[in-house]
């Protein structure tokens, strides 16, 4: 055991049981210390979970990648692309999918007697996974949809049943505007909510069989195919994967396959998601200075506390350098216990809220009816050196006061 170590461990023993006057400076230490590593912690936590909820909810209604019909982008009308399942083998065949699912869409518009909405109308298949609108299911069911008969069942949102004042159990009829009106009477056999407002008030899922009709395409023409990935984090390098394979390419209908992610259709969701990084990015400078600052001043009063024994250790042989490492030392066992309460503040709100959503949220305005989080231990764990690292660095330059401690004149310090 170095000098050092040991004579930091004796005044840090001194100091937490309590001098008059280090015993405030090393308590206001741990308390800012503390702070500071648990609003990191939380509002990391709370930012990766308000991204992750996001995403999924956008994901959920579109997967990750989509592959239409290039003219779709340039119309109003859907434009349809052929799927075989020639073209569903090459891409479940690769590593980096999931699952491969079609859907067909129609824009038309729901009608009661008192009151009418515009929609779009979903058609998925029987491949389709559900288990996202299963998982925001409020009411009856999510039927397992054929694509070759007619269902005449629909689920539709809760904002849409509320505006329409209608119930599970309910018939509807849906109208479609081509050549001439289409009218299509359909039962009610779910109610989902995802509180993402711009899908809720627009999406109605049904039979992929009964949009085909209605689009008047050929067999096997669709809208488009939904991938999902295994890892999303891999989005960029599979959408270009799968874009070399299909992009460009033509079907015998004369459709032009167009592959886009996710981030690329909605853009300015996932600009918005970015620049929370930014917010965060500002609260860990601000924290980790708040921490800096309060160890500063601590180390200061303990320095000032301590110049006797500077003196006596410089009369004794001890160089600077040595004297320094003391009072660093001494620094980084305070640290250490200010950063163990702060991970456990900070991780028991963490827990608290992901296990009883004790803050709610307006969903309206935040898509979620509490705050999220979201647990990431390497982040934690980077916080958390970063913290030690950023501290222990701003104490250099304090204390090379100790070098302006001359020995004659500190043992007569009081």
């Amino acid at each position: 055991m170095s000098l050092s170590f040991f004579l930091a461990k004796r005044i840090y023993g001194e100091t937490d049981g309590g001098k008059q006057v280090s015993r405030p400076a090393v308590l206001i230490a741990l308390i800012g210390i503390a702070i500071g590593l648990a609003i990191m912690i939380i509002t990391v936590a709370v930012v990766i979970g308000f991204k992750r909820e996001v995403t999924n909810k956008v994901t959920g209604f579109g997967a990750d990648i989509q592959i239409t019909n290039f003219d779709a982008l340039r119309s109003f009308e859907t434009r349809p692309i052929l799927v075989e399942d020639s073209l569903r083998k090459v891409l479940t065949a690769q590593d980096l999918v999931k699952h491969v699912q079609r859907y067909t869409t129609k824009p038309g518009i729901i009608k009661t007697d008192d009151a009418f909405q515009g929609m779009v109308l979903k058609g998925i298949g029987p491949e389709y996974d559900r288990s996202f609108f299963e998982s925001h299911l409020i009411e009856g069911e999510i039927p397992l949809f054929s694509d070759t008969i007619a269902s005449n069942e629909v689920v539709i949102s809760k904002p849409i049943a509320d505006k329409l004042r209608l119930k599970l159990g309910d018939r509807v009829f849906a109208y479609f505007i081509q050549d001439n009106v289409r009218v299509r009477p359909m039962t009610i056999k779910g109610i989902y909510q995802t509180n993402f407002s711009e899908y809720d008030n627009l999406f109605l899922l049904t039979d992929i069989y009964t949009a085909n009709r209605l689009n008047n395409w050929e067999p096997g023409q669709v809208s488009g195919v939904e991938i999902q990935l295994r890892d999303y984090n891999k989005l960029e390098e599979a959408t270009e994967l799968i874009a070399e394979q299909v992009d460009n390419r033509i079907d015998k209908y004369g459709g032009n396959y167009f592959v886009q992610n996710i981030e690329e259709m909605n853009p300015q969701i996932f600009e918005w998601l970015s620049l929370l990084d930014l917010n965060v990015i500002v609260i860990l400078i601000l924290m980790t200075g708040v921490a800096g600052f309060t160890m500063i001043s601590g180390l200061l009063i303990i320095i000032i506390e301590r110049t006797n024994m500077i003196g006596i250790l410089k009369a004794l042989g001890a160089n600077n350098f040595t004297i320094r490492k003391v009072f660093l030392w001494f620094s980084v066992f305070l640290i250490g216990k200010g950063m163990l309460w702060g991970n456990a503040v900070g991780l028991l709100f963490c827990f608290l809220q992901s296990k009883f959503q004790v803050f709610a949220l307006d969903p309206s305005n935040y898509y979620i009816e509490s705050v999220p989080i979201g647990i990431n231990i390497p982040v934690i764990l980077l916080i958390n050196i970063a913290t030690l690292g950023a501290s222990i660095l701003m104490l250099v330059g304090p204390s090379f006061l100790i070098s302006r401690i001359h020995p004659a004149s500190s043992m007569r310090y009081e």
